[in-house]
């Protein structure tokens, strides 16, 4: 009997595990895919993908796509990542308090989602010069320093696929190999830079993170360039502290 129960917890890991797989792989093909490469991505019978599929979609981690024989993502997939979201924003709000009274600079969170990189929150500095951005605005990846934080932070195929998108739709012709070598700087320093690059005279330091889900996100502390020289040690200090604290909290290994 105690066999059989071990056997059992076994197998429904397996299936778990299978699972979280199905489910990453959809998570890259967002207009969906059908059974069989599905069954090739994930190396697995196409009739235990769907048997895990089928039981997927009554929970509504899964549907059926737009084109016929697809499947894609559901909607309860977008209800647990919103909730993580809001978790995510409430645990950092106090650190971005806290790097905002520390540098007396703008300190913003953003999470990347998709080709850019979206503010879900803000604490405004204490100058009357600062800098200023709405929640819910989408920035690029390759000129922020959110976004860069973040490039860094994935495999470099999948770095060079995203920057190489962004350069072609802004109609950009960019040094791969030098851009390369700046996201190996940022790997080894933790931090990212944009100075004037994607609004002048705004200039911006970024570190990253991810949430318990693998999310990605950034705390990224923007500075009028006039004043960024003067306050660049001390951003730099203060945001690899805040990055510190935020892998504490939000531990994701």
């Amino acid at each position: 009997m105690a066999e059989q129960e071990k056997d059992g917890a076994s197998g429904g890991i397996q299936v778990i595990e299978r699972a979280a797989r199905i489910l990453r792989v959809l998570k890259e093909n967002r207009a969906g895919m059908s059974l069989g490469q599905i069954a090739e991505a994930v190396a697995l019978p196409r009739s235990t993908v769907q048997r895990i599929i089928g039981a997927l979609m009554a929970e509504g981690f899964v549907m059926a796509g737009a084109r016929a024989g697809r499947i894609r993502l559901g909607p309860a997939i977008a209800d647990l990542a919103g909730q993580s979201r809001s978790d995510v924003v409430e645990v950092c709000r106090l650190l971005l308090t806290e790097l905002a009274q520390a540098t007396g600079e703008t300190a913003d969170l953003s999470v990347m989602q998709g080709a850019a990189m979206i503010f879900v929150d803000q604490i405004p500095g204490m100058h009357r010069l600062r800098t200023v951005s709405s929640v819910g605005d989408a920035f690029p990846l390759t000129t922020t320093a959110n976004g860069l934080a973040c490039l860094a932070c994935l495999a470099p195929e999948e770095a060079r696929k995203l920057a190489v998108e962004e350069w072609r739709r802004q109609g950009v012709d960019a040094d791969m190999e030098r851009f390369e070598a700046r996201l190996a700087r940022i790997r080894s320093t933790g931090l990212a830079y944009d100075l004037d690059e994607h609004s002048k005279g705004i200039s911006a330091v970024g570190v990253a993170f991810r949430d318990w889900s693998g999310e990605l996100y950034a705390i990224s502390v923007p500075v009028p360039s006039s004043r960024f020289a003067s306050v660049k040690e001390t951003v730099e200090t203060a945001l690899l502290d805040a990055k510190a604290h935020a892998e504490r909290l939000i531990a994701f290994e």
